[in-house]
């Protein structure tokens, strides 16, 4: 199901196309423009929140983190050469080390990628970074070029394919992974490099900071030191080449510059003392991968000790409950995550389809439709069809299987079966 707004910016992508050229408002070259800016205001609104839902959802444990590292962002943005877009940052709950852009300035930071950097200047290159990647309107570009102006539910096929009914643990396992990542061209990596330490030094930070943050991720780079770099490399590949331009750069800029470690150290501080327990949860996801059940049950319940405010703890132990068909302590589980995390999809959707488990079809139709509510995704579609066809609502079961099964993959072709035994029936 794709939105008005992005059949809208794609077919205005494809006239654009024959249009012409448009003024770069960093670098004042003339560049082919995919699309107007009033449309990409309104691709980065919509897509924003579809983003981080489908990446973990917003870092809630400590919010004062949230406050800092958008107090930063937005200190940059306002000496950046479009410093009247609508800036946006916020801390996704995700390990993945990871930070990118989407038009109109909408910014995410992976919290596993704050556990890595040492001081305020090295978080001040990754935003000013990615603050370039949307003044520069390299994102648009980039979302144009990888053909994902479509991608409505495009975005989720990482989180909904090859799930059997019931198998939660498999869709806990795929929940909160990357989803749209932009891969840019090396020529605007070394452009918003150029132009975040400008941003940089123009907010008064050290602009050594970039320097530090690139020879870190090219020593991370040579021994792939943990899978899930791989993201982060994919969309920002680092390179020798890099770090000596940084190096030249810097010393063209003003010196003087703060690093506010200490600041910054405190700012984490909370992420640093959760750091056992969230490598607990993730070696759990690792062993459920391995189909180690018992061990990722013993991890995932370890880290609830540890940190017991982090609501995608106990959705994993409700994941792994299901999976031994213990619907009851599953659903409690679900419900404690809920409590802590009402604002992400995942948990009201696990816990509509632990209801439907139950026989409470009232309660799962009132979760699953919640879920819905911040995330279109063809397993909520699919599962209320379930609700439906068992109270005997045949319409509507038939119309939310007809959705699901749009999707495609191993839950659009259940859909389509059950599609096709309700129109036997008829």
């Amino acid at each position: 199901m794709i939105s008005r707004t992005l059949k809208i910016t794609a077919a205005a992508a494809a006239v654009s196309l024959l249009a012409g050229c448009a003024v770069n408002p960093v670098t004042g070259k003339k560049e082919l423009s995919l699309m107007s800016q009033g449309q990409e205001l309104a691709l980065g609104e919509e897509q924003y929140p579809i983003n981080q839902q489908q990446q973990g959802g917003k870092y809630i444990v400590d919010q004062s983190l949230q406050d800092y590292v958008n107090r930063i962002g937005q200190k940059l943005a306002r000496v950046s050469d479009q410093p009247q877009l609508p800036y946006e940052f916020v801390v996704l709950n995700n390990s993945t080390p990871n930070a990118w852009a989407l038009p109109g300035g909408k910014i995410a930071v992976n919290r596993g990628l704050l556990t890595i950097l040492e001081d305020e200047s090295e978080l001040a290159a990754v935003l000013g970074h990615e603050i370039v990647h949307a003044a520069a309107r390299h994102s648009a570009a980039a979302m144009s070029q990888q053909q994902v102006l479509g991608a409505g539910l495009a975005v989720l096929g990482a989180a909904t394919q090859d799930t059997g009914y019931g198998d939660l643990v498999a869709l806990g396992g795929q929940l909160g992974g990357g989803a749209y990542i932009a891969r840019y061209g090396r020529e605007n990596e070394l452009e918003s490099d150029k132009y975040g330490m400008q941003y940089m030094a123009a907010a008064g930070y050290d602009p050594q900071g970039a320097v530090r943050l690139q020879e870190k991720f090219v020593e991370l780079s040579k021994g792939r030191q943990s899978g899930g770099l791989q993201a982060l490399f994919a969309s920002h590949p680092p390179s020798q080449a890099r770090v000596e331009a940084n190096r030249k750069r810097a010393k063209q800029l003003p010196g003087g510059g703060v690093t506010n470690r200490a600041a910054y150290q405190k700012a984490i501080a909370q992420l640093k003392r959760d750091a056992d327990a969230y490598k607990n949860y993730d070696d759990a996801v690792a062993a459920i991968n391995n189909e180690q059940y018992d061990r990722a049950l013993t991890l995932v319940r370890r880290a609830q000790q540890q940190q017991p405010k982090e609501a995608a703890f106990y959705a994993l132990e409700g994941d792994l409950l299901a999976h031994q068909k213990q619907y009851k302590n599953a659903h409690r589980a679900y419900d404690t995550a809920v409590q802590k995390n009402p604002g992400l999809f995942s948990n009201w959707l696990k816990r509509g389809v632990a209801s439907a488990q139950l026989k409470n079809y009232t309660a799962a139709e009132r979760d699953l439709s919640r879920s819905l509510g911040y995330l279109e995704t063809p397993y909520a579609h699919y599962y209320l069809g379930q609700v439906y066809e068992q109270q005997g609502n045949v319409n509507n079961a038939y119309s939310h299987y007809q959705t699901a099964a749009q999707a495609g993959g191993d839950i659009g072709s259940k859909a389509q079966a059950r599609m096709q035994a309700l129109g036997n029936q008829g």
